[in-house]
């Protein structure tokens, strides 16, 4: 048995998202449990280098989770030949710079989406990672969530019949950060700084719909600013340039309709902050991140609408939940273990870059949509 250690340097680990679930739950995750096995017995250890710009804040990091190398020098990183990874989780607008230096440096790349501003800058940075022959992949974190796990599980059993819709519901209050701190940062809602929910999230809607249910046709979009004025860390006042909210509608290879609604100014009256409700000819499914619950179509009851009597059926408690029937580990864990055995085998990763330009098409798409009040078709972008 062989064992080959990656060593990994990771860009953006001083930002939550960088921190939380790539560095501290996956990546240093995979280290303290030995690393990952391969198909033929092998085994993979992981080795991390950490990148940023506060190089206080990345001594303390080092310190804390006994990690012997860090640098604020990317170039100095990427120069260095014993590197084999490097991963971006740094601010969007920053990204394909660095993306593409890595590639020209010949490293395997994994990145944190959307890995760059624009789908042309996607699309050239995938066919540069090809031309490398390096291993290239994108975040796609939400098809590895326990609920979508098992959404998937009853798709591949055949569970629906023909799927007639999908309507999904996402999102929360984030405070505007006067009287309350906000939970999200401030340049979320700075278009000038890449933010926008548009940009943010139809990211994800695209590769759960096209992973899911078929590949995205069209799109129909409306994005909207309803809170114009918030505050920043420094509790300064500042316009929000950005959408916080969209209201989209996708239209899928194979007839099926999707329906997603995205908002940072909703109060949550949901079991989860997100949840997609699928409709088919032989039975129904509501997935959220952890949850799913089904109702096949010999159990489906027969209500009647009559608006002068009170609604007496438990709706709710004619679903039934979705056994787990497995352990379920963190989903960005679970891609990162999948993205090293990639790497080692040589194989192309199925969440690649040009999976990743597909979404950012999507997010343009959205955001022209809701300008012209227009419904745009989605070219194809296979490579």
């Amino acid at each position: 048995m062989t064992t080959k250690t990656v060593r990994i340097a990771l860009n953006g680990v001083t930002g939550r998202m960088g921190y939380r679930q790539h560095l501290l739950r996956s990546v240093l995750a995979i280290r303290d449990q030995g690393g990952i096995e391969t198909a033929d017995g092998g085994r993979v250890t992981v080795e991390p280098v950490l990148i940023g710009r506060r190089p206080e804040k990345l001594a303390e990091i080092a310190r804390q989770h006994d990690i012997s190398e860090w640098s604020a020098e990317l170039d100095t990183v990427l120069s260095d030949d014993s590197v084999d990874v490097y991963f971006d989780s740094q601010i969007t607008s920053a990204r394909q710079k660095a993306l593409r230096s890595a590639v020209e440096a010949g490293k395997h790349v994994y990145s944190e989406k959307p890995v760059s501003e624009t789908a042309e800058q996607a699309l050239e940075l995938a066919r540069l990672a090809e031309n490398a022959g390096v291993c290239h992949g994108v975040v796609h974190d939400k098809l590895f969530l326990p609920g979508l796990l098992k959404l998937h599980r009853l798709l591949e059993g055949g569970f629906f019949g023909r799927v007639l819709s999908v309507r999904g519901e996402f999102g929360y209050w984030v405070f505007e950060g006067d009287w309350q701190s906000a939970q999200r940062p401030s340049w979320n809602y700075r278009s000038e700084d890449g933010g926008g929910i548009v940009s943010d999230m139809f990211c994800h809607w695209h590769y759960v719909l096209e992973n899911l249910f078929g590949r995205v046709e069209s799109v129909t979009a409306k994005a909207t600013t309803h809170v114009p004025r918030r505050w920043d860390e420094r509790g300064a006042v500042y316009e929000a340039t950005a959408d916080d909210a969209a209201y989209g509608i996708f239209e899928l290879e194979g007839g099926t309709i999707a329906q997603i609604n995205s908002s940072w100014a909703v109060r949550v009256n949901r079991d989860e902050l997100v949840e997609f409700q699928i409709d088919g000819t032989e039975g129904s499914a509501v997935a959220g991140l952890r949850g799913c619950r089904l109702q096949h179509r010999t159990m489906t009851p027969k209500p009647v609408w009559n608006p002068d009597l009170p609604a007496t059926d438990p709706f709710r408690d004619q679903w039934s939940e979705v056994p787990d029937n497995e352990e379920f580990d963190n989903g960005f864990k679970t891609q990162w273990e999948q993205f090293l055995r990639d790497v080692v085998g040589e194989k192309k990763h199925r969440y690649d870059f040009f999976a990743g330009a597909r979404g950012i098409q999507l997010a343009e798409a959205g955001l022209r949509s809701s300008a012209s009040g227009k419904r745009i078709p989605l070219d194809r972008l296979d490579s």
